[in-house]
């Protein structure tokens, strides 16, 4: 068992995302499985083998080696289990695939359809990837699959229950891409362990906490926990691998207690280079094929709902942010400015307004009246005049911003 070991980070994550050569062979597993959405990783269950007997290594040596992966191919099979408290999410997302109509209905197999269902439930996922350019990740279901393609400059979506198939073309990154935005960012893995430990000092503890096997691997386990009163984020533990500083596991779990918010990962890994043709498609017979530039033609033509607000999106005002590290929380203020009014139920669907009153807790304070939606992780209040403060901190939290704001 590796001795635990204290160092302290903020923004951890964001940390280990500034190596400016290494960070997209790391990240590759974490953005294949489509949870570091956000913020979302790979976790696995334990194996029953018991912990590995390794290396003593500290926070610093095992944040080098994650920063220092080169890690690039992979293929295996990820668990992948979310308990925000949130109501199910299947009918709201069908609802928000349909919202357009006739020639912008969307497609079964948009992937903003499709992988909503992943913020609630278990679910099982094959994934594999070979570098930036060609990464696969298919849903598995009782009696279908979702596949979503990334091969070259096109983006596969298909829902073999539909038949249905979204295809996209990129245009790449630009001038403004990773490489050219991490011109100033630290390069080596030890600047980067330095600079996110450097950060971290007052806000969060990270420690090592001892080993796991993970899909058969040896692993590191890398936790990192807020020392900030008022976030809802309780720790979170990062499995690395120990040979190729992969990270296999992410859990994260609640300052509430319980069961982890989120637990997803390997249960199957491989390191080897995947068949070029596991990322070769062609869409089936008869299969109803949506471009997404053509929805976007057809559009183009017609004037958003959204604009109808004063202003349009111009008026939509960007978020500050309250606060700093763990305890941040973003304002957002109502389209149309500062005592606008905010949505009634008649402004959004009844399946989007059943919804948010699932969760709906009504609160006063100096701010006036407003409503806080809370979930295990991330709560919003929203007040009267519209204005949304929203991080992962407490209902009370929120209410003290508010008041600090008027």
């Amino acid at each position: 068992m590796a001795p635990n070991d204290s160092a302290h980070s903020t923004e951890a994550a964001d940390g280990l995302a500034a190596g400016r050569r290494k960070a997209p062979r790391y990240l590759v597993p974490l953005a294949v499985a489509g949870v570091a959405a956000g913020t979302i990783g790979l976790v696995p269950a334990l194996a029953a083998s018991g912990d590995p007997d390794l290396p003593k290594i500290t926070a610093q040596q095992l944040i080098e080696k994650i920063a220092a992966s080169d890690t690039e191919q992979l293929s295996g099979t990820v668990k992948i289990t979310t308990d925000l408290g949130l109501p199910a999410l299947d009918g709201l997302a069908g609802s928000l695939a349909g919202a357009g109509g006739e020639g912008a209905e969307g497609s079964s197999a948009d992937p903003q359809a499709q992988l909503t269902e992943l913020a609630s439930g278990t679910h099982t996922l094959r994934i594999a990837a070979d570098g930036p350019d060609r990464q696969k990740i298919t849903v598995l279901r009782d009696s279908a699959e979702y596949s979503l393609i990334h091969n070259g400059d096109e983006m596969w979506g298909y829902d073999s229950a539909s038949n249905e198939v979204f295809h996209a073309e990129e245009d790449g990154m630009g001038e403004d891409g990773p490489e050219k935005r991490g011109e100033d960012l630290p390069a080596t893995p030890k600047e980067l362990a330095d600079e996110v430990l450097k950060a971290s000092e007052g806000t969060t503890s990270i420690t090592v906490g001892g080993t796991a096997k993970v899909a058969g691997r040896d692993a590191y386990k890398l936790v990192v926990k807020p020392e900030q009163k008022g976030s809802t984020v309780g720790s979170v533990t990062i499995a690395v691998d120990a040979e190729t500083g992969t990270p296999l596991k992410f859990t994260l779990t609640p300052s509430s207690g319980g069961k982890a918010v989120v637990d997803a990962g390997f249960t199957k890994v491989d390191f080897s280079r995947p068949a070029a043709s596991a990322f070769d498609f062609t869409p089936p017979k008869g299969a109803k094929v949506t471009e997404a530039d053509r929805l976007e033609g057809e559009l183009e033509g017609e004037k958003p709902a959204r604009e109808e607000f004063e202003g349009g999106l111009a008026d939509f005002a960007g978020p500050d942010v309250i606060g700093e590290g763990w305890t941040s929380i973003a304002r957002i203020e109502a389209p149309g400015g500062a005592g606008a009014e905010a949505p009634e139920k008649g402004d959004v669907p009844a399946e989007a307004q059943q919804f948010l009153d699932a969760f709906g807790d009504k609160v006063t304070g100096a701010f006036g009246k407003g409503t806080v939606f809370s979930t295990r992780l991330v709560n919003a209040l929203m007040t009267e005049d519209g204005t949304v403060y929203v991080g992962a901190v407490t209902k009370d939290a929120l209410v003290e911003a508010a008041n600090q704001d008027k």
